[in-house]
C-alpha cells in the first residue's frame, strides 16, 4: 500500500475510534440520554446532540418545561403519574397534599402547557409518551446535582 491510503486508513481507523468511544471526530463531543420503563408503560428513548446544538436551541420551551417543574406539588404529581400511570385528579390532588382543586388545576395548567402532562379521554391525566423518559432523566439529573445519588 503506498503512503496516502496507509494515512487515509489510520485517519478512518481513528475516526471509527472516536464514535465507538462516544466522542465525535471533530472534537465537539456529544451529550445523551436514554432509558427504558416496563411499569406503568414500556417504553424506550434515547436522544444524543452535540453540546453546541443544545446550547444554540431556544430557551423559552426549555424555560417552560423546567418551570412547570419547578415546585414540590408538581413534581408530586408528576412523581405520581410516572409511578403509577394515568390518574384521575381527586388521586393526583392527594398525592400532592394540596387542600382545593383549584390548587390542582392551577398545577396541572403548568404541567399540560409545558407538555409534561396530558388529559386523556377517561377523564384522568397521564405522562405523554414523549415526555416520560425525559422527565425521569430531568428529576435524575436535578437528584444528581443535588448530590442525592452520591
Amino acid at each position: 500500500m503506498n503512503d496516502d491510503v496507509l494515512n487515509r486508513l489510520a485517519d478512518l481507523e481513528r475516526r471509527v475510534a472516536a464514535l465507538e468511544s462516544g466522542a465525535r471526530a471533530d472534537g465537539t463531543g456529544m451529550v445523551g440520554y436514554r432509558g427504558r420503563t416496563e411499569e406503568p408503560l414500556e417504553l424506550e428513548w434515547e436522544i444524543t446532540v452535540t453540546p453546541a446544538r443544545a446550547l444554540a436551541l431556544d430557551d423559552g420551551p426549555r424555560a417552560e418545561v423546567l418551570a412547570a417543574l419547578g415546585n414540590p406539588a408538581r413534581l408530586a404529581i408528576v412523581r405520581a403519574l410516572a409511578a403509577r400511570g394515568p390518574q384521575p385528579a381527586a388521586a393526583l390532588q392527594e398525592a400532592a397534599g394540596l387542600g382545593s382543586t383549584g390548587q390542582l388545576y392551577h398545577h396541572l395548567k403548568a404541567l399540560t402547557g409545558a407538555g409534561i402532562v396530558e388529559p386523556d379521554r377517561r377523564g384522568s391525566y397521564r405522562l405523554p409518551a414523549r415526555a416520560t423518559i425525559p422527565v425521569l432523566v430531568l428529576l435524575t439529573a436535578a437528584a444528581d446535582v443535588a448530590g442525592q445519588l452520591r
